[in-house]
This record gives structure tokens, C-alpha cells and sequence, in this order.
């Protein structure tokens, strides 16, 4: 009897010591993930005083509308601030008509930040405006200073680029693309002209162009962002129809880090239908998932009403909504 109760005191406790070490291993596995969860980035500071002054900047050259001085001049001016944050910087200059029967002198203007990392992320904005004020009672037939369309986008990126440039680099490579031609399209509410068949719109002419004619023969990129009309006062950002059907993965990463940061009253977890954008192209043709933060008003749906009108200047601007965008975009890439 007493061994066969010291037998049966071994056994239990051998199986208590089991139980005991199972446990143990599985609260260092959960230890270990929560460590995973929980790890942290040293993201740098997104400056929305610096981004602010880039858009201004812009706005001072002028409306820049494709074949005039002002367009020349800011693209020199982009360049040169690429350069100087120590990118390597390629152009496209191309040609292309529009539906009134213009033919445009454009240029992409591409800046890579460290070409040696094989994973990359590519971030896009158009940087001309648009030649009319078609949407406004006051002067319809004159160009628009183009602040929030094309200059915000534009802004925001070249902060990303000045931080880069002073910052411990990603695990990323980043690719940063000026679309030219976006914003001349149709005129609003005007008779539809047929497309040539080398184009699919009238709008997006240098997504469309880079789109089929890469600035490097293979390129691609784990994923792309495209910021129009990011710098307006209490904006909300839509997950964009097309953003969701091409990149919901990416939707998701990027609302996500908003969340996280704060910013839920701009990146708003809405879906309120698509629009033709660039990223619609790079989708298509490039075969790039990329997705759209865009402006969107619930009382007046995408763009909001000071689109295309002289409404559209530095008045609407808010460095309260590029923070948003800005430090948010920040923490994707180096949360990557």
C-alpha cells in the first residue's frame, strides 16, 4: 500500500511539473508576441509648419498650368529640392493633346530615395493645376491658384523628402512621383469629346503616360500611395472605391496607422464610391496596388466645394489636416 501510494504521489507530481512547464512555455510564447505586437519605431516628425511653406511656395509661383512659366518654374524648383535632399532625381518629358485640342509640353519628375533597397514604396501626386475656374460663377475661364488640388499633395511630399533626408533611413526603399497633367480633363458639365485611342481619359495624363513607360525598364513597388487635395481644413479622407477593389490590404494599413496616431476624424472609415484618379492607372497598367487619399465632403461629396474654383488658395489651407497626413504617412514607411 505505502508504495503504491509514493508511485502514485510521483506520478501526479510529474504530471503537476508538466502542466507547470506547458504553461510556462505557453505564457513565454505569449510574452514573445505581445513584445512583437508592442515593439516600437522611431518614427521622425512629420512638419506640417514645413509643408504648409512648400505649398505657399507654389502658390507663389503662380497657377501652374501646363506651357506657361510658372509650370516651368516649379518644376525646376522641385527638382532642385529633391536633389538637394540627396535623391536621385529622373524626368519624363512628354507630349500630350488635350480635349481642346492643346498640345501640352509635360514632364513626371520621379525621386528615389535609397535605389539600393529591393522593397519600395512609391508615394505620388499631381503637381500642375488646373487651367480653369469652371466650376465658379466669378471668372470661369481663368486658372485657379490650385492650393489644396496639386499643391498640398506636393507639399506633403516634399517634407517626406526633407525628413528623409535628415532621418536613420527605413527598412524601405521610397520612390517619390510627380504626375504632371492631371488636372486640365473636360471642361465641367461640358460635351463629352472622344478619346484618342492611345488614352483613357482626358484627365491623368502623366499617371497614364508613366503608367505605360516606366522611368526604370522592371520597376515596380511593394505598394503606392497617392495624396490629391490633402491639406484642406477639416477634411475627411474616404476609403476610396477604387483604392479598396485594387489595395484593401493598404487601406487598411494606412487607416489603421491614422487610428493609432490619432488622426480617426480624417481617415474616416467611410465608402462612399470611386473616382478616376492616378492610382487608377498605376493599377491598371502598371500593376502597382496603390490606393487614393483624396478629399471628400458629406455635403458635397469628393473634392469638396471650392474644386476647381478660385475658392481653391491658401485661405482653405490647414497644417492641423497635413500633420494628419503627413505624420500618418510617416509611420507607414517606417513601420514597413
Amino acid at each position: 500500500m505505502t508504495v503504491k501510494i509514493i508511485r502514485l504521489h510521483s506520478l501526479s507530481l510529474t504530471f503537476v511539473l508538466a502542466i507547470i512547464l506547458m504553461a510556462c512555455n505557453g505564457d513565454k510564447k505569449k510574452e514573445t508576441q505581445v513584445v512583437e505586437e508592442e515593439k516600437t519605431v522611431q518614427v521622425p516628425n512629420f512638419n506640417p509648419d514645413s509643408a504648409y511653406q512648400f505649398i505657399k511656395h507654389q502658390v507663389d509661383f503662380g497657377p501652374r498650368v501646363p506651357n506657361t512659366p510658372a509650370h516651368r518654374q516649379a518644376g525646376e524648383y522641385f527638382i532642385s529640392k529633391f536633389e538637394s535632399y540627396g535623391a536621385k532625381v529622373q524626368t519624363q518629358d512628354f507630349e500630350a493633346t488635350t480635349f481642346d485640342n492643346h498640345t501640352l509640353n509635360l514632364r513626371n519628375i520621379i525621386a528615389s530615395f535609397y535605389p539600393e533597397k529591393s522593397k519600395r514604396i512609391l508615394l505620388a501626386a499631381h503637381w500642375d493645376s488646373r487651367p480653369y475656374a469652371d466650376k465658379d460663377v466669378e471668372r470661369p475661364n481663368e486658372p485657379i491658384a490650385g492650393a489644396n488640388d496639386g499643391a498640398s499633395g506636393v507639399g506633403v511630399l516634399l517634407e517626406v523628402a526633407r525628413v528623409l533626408s535628415e532621418s536613420n533611413p527605413p527598412d524601405v526603399g521610397v520612390d517619390i512621383i510627380l504626375f504632371d497633367g492631371e488636372d486640365w480633363g473636360e471642361l465641367h458639365n461640358g460635351q463629352s469629346i472622344e478619346l484618342p485611342g492611345n488614352l483613357d481619359s482626358w484627365w491623368c495624363l502623366g499617371s497614364q503616360y508613366w503608367s505605360k513607360n516606366k522611368h526604370d525598364k522592371g520597376y515596380s513597388a511593394y505598394y503606392g500611395i497617392l495624396f490629391d487635395m490633402v491639406g484642406a481644413k477639416g477634411a475627411q479622407f474616404p476609403m476610396e472605391e477604387s483604392s479598396m477593389y485594387y489595395a484593401r490590404s493598404i487601406v487598411e494599413k494606412v487607416w489603421s496607422r491614422a487610428e493609432k496616431l490619432g488622426f480617426s476624424n480624417y481617415f474616416i472609415r467611410k465608402q462612399p464610391g470611386g473616382i478616376t484618379d492616378d492610382h487608377v492607372f498605376v493599377n491598371q497598367y502598371a500593376k502597382i496596388p496603390m490606393i487614393d487619399i483624396v478629399h471628400y465632403d458629406p455635403a458635397n461629396g469628393y473634392f469638396g466645394d471650392f474644386h476647381h474654383s478660385h475658392k481653391d488658395d491658401m485661405e482653405i489651407i490647414s497644417k492641423e489636416t497635413l500633420e494628419a497626413v503627413g505624420q500618418t504617412t510617416m509611420g507607414v514607411i517606417y513601420y514597413e
